[in-house]
């Protein structure tokens, strides 16, 4: 596992298409933004610990929402 210290603003690139940003800290909450090509499903782990064999299938998506700046969200604050 890499571990990696960001402060608010920063980014990491993974594969150089998938940037998670750090949007905002309040106690213990971290809030991070994710922009990735729409092949990449992205979803909070909880959520996979739900599905019978712990990935999204092709015929259901994961329950991400779009939202109108074309970044994926969850929901989730």
């Amino acid at each position: 596992m890499l571990v990696l210290t960001r402060a608010v603003g920063e980014e990491i690139v993974i594969s150089g298409d998938i940037r998670v940003k750090v949007l905002s800290v309040h106690g213990q909450r971290v809030r991070l933004g994710i922009t990735a090509p729409p092949s990449v499903q992205v979803a909070r782990q909880e959520l996979l610990e739900q599905r019978p064999n712990g990935v999204w299938s092709k015929d259901r998506p994961s329950p991400v929402e779009l939202k109108p700046n074309g970044q994926k969200h969850d929901g989730a604050a």
